[in-house]
C-alpha cells in the first residue's frame, strides 16, 4: 500500500509540474498522452494482473521522462541545451533519452507478460522476442508521429522533434533497439526473481 502511495505521489507531482506551465499545450497533450493512458490501465489491472515492483518503477520513470518532454518539448529541455553547448552541438538530444527509454522499459513489460501468461519460457527466445516487440513498438510510434504530423501540419513540429536531423526516425528506432537489448541484459536477473515470487504468490492464492 505504501509503495502505491509513493508511486502516485511522484506521478502526480511530476504531472502537475509538467502541465503547470508548458511551452505549448497542444504539444503537451501529444507528448503526455501515453503517460496519462498508462495510469487508468495500471489502476484497473492492479488486481487481475499486478506487475512486479521493477515493472511499476520503470513505468513511473518512463512517465516522468514523458512529462519532462511534454513541459519543455523534446527539443528544448534546459539541461540538454546546456549539454549541447558543452559538447559544441546544435542539437538538444533529450528526445534520444526518450527513445532509449522506449526500448529499455517496455522490454521488461513484454517479457513479464510473455513469461507470466506462459507465452514463452525464460530463455533466449523470450529475450529475443521481447526485444523484437519493442523495436516493432518503436516503429509503430514513428508511424503515429507521421500520422499526427500529416493531420495537424506545422503544429506537430515540436512533437516530431527532428531538429533538422534527416536520420531522426531511423536513429529513434535504433536507440529503442539498443534500450531493449540493454534492458534484458541488465535487468533480467532481478526481473526473473520478482516474476518467480509473483507467480509463487499467485499459485498460493489459487
Amino acid at each position: 500500500m505504501q509503495k502505491r502511495v509513493i508511486w502516485m505521489a511522484i506521478y502526480l507531482l511530476v504531472l502537475f509540474w509538467s502541465v503547470s506551465n508548458p511551452k505549448d499545450m497542444f504539444t503537451w497533450w501529444l507528448e503526455a498522452i501515453p503517460a496519462l493512458i498508462a495510469l487508468p490501465i495500471l489502476f484497473f489491472s492492479r488486481k487481475s494482473f499486478p506487475l512486479t515492483t521493477l515493472a511499476y518503477a520503470l513505468i513511473l520513470v518512463h512517465c516522468c521522462v514523458l512529462f519532462v518532454g511534454a513541459r519543455y518539448t523534446y527539443a528544448e529541455v534546459p539541461l540538454f541545451d546546456w549539454l549541447a553547448q558543452i559538447m559544441d552541438s546544435e542539437r538538444n538530444n533529450y528526445d534520444k533519452v526518450g527513445h532509449f527509454a522506449q526500448g529499455f522499459i517496455p522490454v521488461i513489460l513484454a517479457r513479464e507478460i510473455f513469461i507470466r501468461k506462459q507465452v514463452m519460457q525464460i530463455g533466449a527466445w523470450c529475450q529475443f522476442l521481447a526485444v523484437c516487440f519493442v523495436l516493432a513498438f518503436s516503429a509503430f510510434y514513428e508511424l503515429i508521429e507521421w500520422w499526427v504530423a500529416a493531420a495537424s501540419g506545422e503544429n506537430a513540429e515540436a512533437f516530431l522533434g527532428t531538429q533538422g536531423y534527416v536520420w531522426d526516425t531511423q536513429s529513434d528506432m535504433f536507440l529503442a533497439l539498443i534500450g531493449g537489448i540493454c534492458g534484458v541484459l541488465l535487468l533480467s536477473p532481478l526481473h526473473n526473481k520478482q516474476i518467480a515470487a509473483k507467480m509463487a504468490l499467485n499459485n498460493k492464492s489459487i
